[in-house]
């Protein structure tokens, strides 16, 4: 918790300082009124009072209970303020942590884990912040402050004070003991109902396609019974705390005066009235110490879960990141080149490597293609050159130079980069294509042109607003094909020195294929791509294959060499194509 806390800035720590100021002030006035209500007390009982002399003390009681007032505003502002400035800057650090981390270290989180982090526990410790700030601060000067106001006034009433007290630190210490154990298992369920319902919104086609409604609703179900079954065992317990809180302060209340009606009547007729102020002072200070400690009772109620919130967000924060930013960003020799050296890869806690020994080298202005059958390694080498992994082993060249020594942005702007699963973002068509910064203004004509080479503009010109059309979250709105022809143009767009293509023309229809292939080949010839594909038809034409084998290059040259010197790639051509056709292909 603290860890966190020190995040604060100099702004917030002067606000903290001010909203200490103004909680001394306030407390200070609030103790100040029990006694007016004294003085009041005693002239009343007094003959020969003056009635103006009442009034004054009423007024200062007044003028006390209205400084009280605006103090308590003031404090509750800054307290507010600090609060939510800490969310703020809290939920920026989670963000930008999650965006610098790998792909394997995002895995480690699950996505459902990671949003229950970014909200609800930083709002646990929101909570905390803001009434923690004002109630740890306020109970402890008041409790000290009422209790050596009252110390003298008489030990009977002092031990009945601190009998009540010991009652109330024993509940709230027995509830404590019982409830903070389940706070853990909240967040936890907290995750994961996040989880399910991310689940059901994401395959809700594949939900409804197999009739799975109620199969996802019961599922649903037992994880919120869980959580809700816990969270009223936890409720139930302090309210408890209620009850348990009325009866220790009418209970000392009557106990107070119980004793003071005794004292009051064994004492001599010159004390009856000091006795009687000091029993009515007493008992308005008691119950300012019990107020006290009930307020920092739920401060340490709140303190546990904040805790468990705190801890969580330190497990994303401190993680370590295994991908290390380089610094180069300097000028090459060499351009569009992409080079492995002897790269070896597993995953961590991995036994077995996904790739093994593979090497090879493409120039400037050459195509170089990957296949294999699943799980062969494919996607994997292909994301060790924009560095969502490092190699294991061996080296990986951009440029002539390794990308562990680039800056992040500056091997991303050599890099146009298409996923194996196209990712949409809700906005325009114009704002998909022009997603991300380069360094390079993208046009309207550039977006045009791209859309164009990617075959997406008979699309888009059929659509009610074109390229202002709305595009959903995640592309729900366009189907695959024309997903997957959007994040190609995404590419084309940004001018990159090295195109990478994971599996990308997989939705499109082979027609559509050979035209954005052609197409590609003619906008593309100075820059160097990488294709990963499943069909022989789209990679045959290229310079060079790569054909994968568990982890293993077994093969590289081109189409018609791999046909005479490679059995795995002839075993695949021979699956999707006929002999005849691969022999005029």
């Amino acid at each position: 918790m603290l860890k966190l806390l020190k995040n604060l800035t100099k702004k917030e720590w002067l606000f903290a300082l001010f909203c200490i100021i103004l909680i001394v002030g306030q407390v200070w006035l609030e103790l100040k009124i029990p006694d007016y209500m004294s003085e009041i007390t005693v002239l009343v009982q007094t003959e020969g009072s003056e009635m103006s002399e009442i009034i004054l003390n009423g007024s200062y009681m007044v003028l006390c209970a209205l400084g009280s007032l605006i103090f308590a505003v003031g404090a509750g502002y800054f307290a507010s303020y600090i609060a939510s400035e800490f969310s703020k800057n809290t939920r920026k650090q989670i963000f930008d942590k999650v965006q610098n981390l790998d792909t394997e270290e995002v895995k480690n989180f699950q996505t459902s884990s990671l949003i229950t982090r970014t909200t609800n526990d930083v709002t646990q410790i929101e909570m905390l912040v803001a009434m923690g700030l004002q109630l740890l601060v306020k109970a402890p000067i008041t409790a000290v402050w009422a209790i050596t106001k009252i110390l003298n006034k008489g030990w009977q009433w002092s031990a009945v004070t601190g009998v009540a007290v010991l009652i109330l630190l024993g509940v709230i210490t027995m509830l404590m003991i019982i409830v903070i154990p389940r706070f853990k298992i909240v967040q936890k369920l907290i995750d994961k109902i996040n989880g399910l319902a991310r689940e059901n919104l994401t395959g809700i086609r594949v939900v409804r396609a197999f009739n799975a409604e109620k199969y996802q609703e019961n599922k649903f179900d037992e994880t919120n019974d869980k959580l809700t079954n816990m969270q009223l065992f936890n409720q139930k317990k302090f309210a408890i705390m209620m009850p348990v809180m009325y009866l220790i302060m009418y209970g000392l209340t009557l106990s107070i005066y119980f004793i003071g009606a005794g004292l009051i009547q064994n004492s001599v007729l010159a004390d009856k009235i000091t006795l009687f102020g000091n029993m009515i002072v007493f008992s308005s200070y008691a119950m300012q110490v019990i107020m006290s400690f009930l307020m920092l009772a739920m401060i340490f109620m709140m303190i546990p879960r904040a805790e468990v919130s705190a801890k969580r967000i330190n497990e994303v924060l401190d993680t370590k990141q295994n991908i290390i930013p380089g610094t180069f960003d300097g000028e090459t020799k060499e351009k569009g080149t992409v080079e492995f050296k002897n790269v070896s890869f597993k995953y961590p806690d991995a036994d077995e490597y996904v790739l093994e020994n593979i090497s090879f080298k493409v120039n400037k202005g050459e195509t170089i293609a990957f296949i294999g059958s699943t799980g062969s390694g494919k996607s994997t080498l292909i994301n060790l050159v924009p560095r969502f992994y490092d190699a294991t082993e061996g080296e990986v060249l951009i440029d002539g130079i390794n990308v562990k020594e680039y800056k992040p942005e500056t091997l991303n702007n050599k890099l146009g980069y298409v996923p194996q699963k196209a990712v949409m973002f809700a906005g325009t068509v114009n704002y998909n294509i022009s997603y991300g910064d380069n360094g390079k203004e993208i046009t309207q004509e550039k977006i045009k042109e791209a859309a164009e080479v990617a075959q997406a503009s008979e699309f888009i010109e059929k659509m009610d607003n074109k390229y202002e059309t709305h595009i959903a979250q995640g592309g729900s709105n366009v189907s695959g094909g024309q997903k997957q022809r959007l994040a190609i143009a995404r590419a084309i767009a940004r001018d990159p020195e090295i195109y990478i293509f994971d599996d990308s023309f997989s939705a499109l229809d082979y027609k559509t294929d050979a035209v954005l292939r052609k197409e590609l080949k003619k906008y593309t010839k100075d820059a160097t791509s990488l294709i990963v594909a499943q069909r022989i038809g789209t990679i045959m034409n290229a310079d060079k294959i790569v054909v994968l084998d568990s982890g293993k290059c077994v093969g590289i040259g081109t189409h018609k060499e791999l046909l005479k010197n490679c059995d795995v790639y002839k075993e695949i051509a021979l699956s999707q194509l006929s002999k005849e056709e691969l022999e005029n292909a």
